[in-house]
């Protein structure tokens, strides 16, 4: 390392904007430093109590403290507030850090063209290459910080609050304090009597209804595409039009409507049946029957969607493979089989999988249509046709049990990624990503 570059870097990390200055760049240098004096005053003030907070959590709830004959509320720490600001300090400072680190590589790149006679830039130059050069990272950054603080914040909030004892009505502040809890919270939601029982029979529900619902709207859209795309077939912007109204109506009426169409008692699903002579039907009051339904609806709202998707795959497709296929007097079978198929599985597969993970986390048609019930009596604060995802939202919402809903969705976050990562690396679409362009 030569003199020039070896001293700027030195400087940099001794104090922020000394290499620069060093450099010559003074505009930058004292900017710099306002930035690390300013930072450094802010940090020394919070960081240690952020840090204390989110190893404590607090060591004083709030309290009723009587003082002669009357009673004072006396303001203690409130752990989730602690934790939130705790990570925000923690957010700051390492941003704080990132600019501490790009200082000391300007210094020390700066330095390094001084070496070999280059005069460094001006400030003004500095900032005509920042908005020239590195204009498209100039615009994404208040984005980046957005992102930051609005999606990666939470998320790490509700992943802590997974290892912590935070639920009602034990441990809710400010009353009571929170505690670290490490993995205890996983352990009980699978191996505690009352809560795994609940875990394994709401999670087996959700699997079997992601791959029925996935299969069925997927299938269901390819066979109505099939058909539509036939040659033959007339008015085929009629069809197309009639079939995407229910995906055109939004869900929360449509799903309220059916939820009155499937009524047990006045629904006029049940009357018309009882014109035939059927007995009515417990559509949403019977565990079993209640199932049938959410997955009878959901292929009403899904398969359009899947139907529009596989039409664009359709037209994609060369006239003159089906043309080359018909003078070697391939059947309609075996076109669809060989052309057709391959085609779409292989264009559909992206989009398969990311129809699995929504139906994992389908909340819409199953709150909306039976708020998961019917109750189940051995299970708790879900019901026969609970997701994971409604499960989460009654332990939050209902019953404040924030602990075991974090846990849960570190488990389906896990349950989506992985399931989605490996079905897409194993599929065509991944291994063979430049056979069609």
């Amino acid at each position: 390392m030569q003199r020039h570059q070896k001293t700027a870097t030195i400087l940099s990390v001794l104090a922020m904007g000394l290499g620069q200055l060093y450099n010559r760049q003074f505009v930058k240098g004292i900017l710099l430093l306002c930035v690390e004096i300013m930072g450094g005053y802010y940090f020394i003030q919070k960081l240690p109590h952020a840090i204390w907070g989110l190893v404590t959590l607090g060591d004083t709830p709030t309290k009723l403290v009587k003082i002669g004959k009357r009673y004072k509320n006396v303001v203690g720490d409130h752990s989730v507030n602690l934790l939130i600001g705790g990570l925000v300090i923690l957010i700051l400072f390492s941003l704080f850090v990132v600019i501490y680190v790009m200082n000391v590589r300007d210094a020390n790149r700066t330095g390094k063209l001084r070496d070999q006679g280059v005069t460094p830039a001006s400030f003004k130059q500095s900032v005509s290459y920042v908005t020239d050069k590195r204009f498209p990272q100039l615009l994404l950054t208040l984005p980046a910080i957005s992102v930051l603080f609005l999606t990666i914040m939470p998320i790490l909030m509700a992943i802590l609050l997974a290892f912590t004892n935070y639920s009602a009505p034990e441990h809710i502040p400010p009353a009571k304090l929170v505690d670290w809890v490490g993995f205890q919270t996983f352990i009980d939601l699978l191996q505690l009597k009352t809560w795994s029982h609940t875990f394994y029979g709401v999670f087996i529900w959700t699997v079997i209804w992601a791959v029925i619902a996935t299969v069925t709207t997927y299938f269901g859209g390819l066979f109505v595409a099939l058909l539509i795309n036939q040659q033959g077939i007339r008015f085929k912007g009629m069809w197309r039009s009639i079939f995407i109204i229910p995906y055109a109506i939004p869900q929360l009426i449509s799903l309220l409507v059916m939820r009155n169409l499937f009524n047990g008692q006045f629904g006029p699903i049940n009357q018309y049946l009882g014109y035939f002579g059927i007995g009515k039907l417990p559509w949403l009051t019977d565990p079993f029957w209640a199932k049938v339904t959410v997955i009878l609806v959901n292929m009403w709202v899904g398969i359009p969607v899947s139907m529009v998707l596989i039409l664009g795959v359709l037209t994609a497709i060369p006239r003159d493979m089906y043309e080359a296929a018909e003078v070697d007097g391939a059947t309609a079978f075996q076109k669809l089989r060989v052309i057709t198929l391959p085609f779409v599985f292989f264009a559909t597969t992206p989009i398969l999988i990311t129809q699995f993970a929504g139906n994992i986390n389908n909340f819409n048609v199953i709150f909306l249509l039976t708020n998961g019930d019917p109750v189940k009596g051995d299970y708790q604060y879900a019901g026969s046709t609970d997701l994971l995802v409604t499960w989460l939202y009654k332990l939050t919402l209902n019953n404040n049990k924030y602990n075991f809903a974090s846990a849960i969705g570190i488990i389906i976050f896990v349950i989506v990624a992985s399931l989605s990562i490996l079905s897409y690396r194993r599929s065509r679409s991944f291994k063979e990503e430049d056979m069609i362009q």
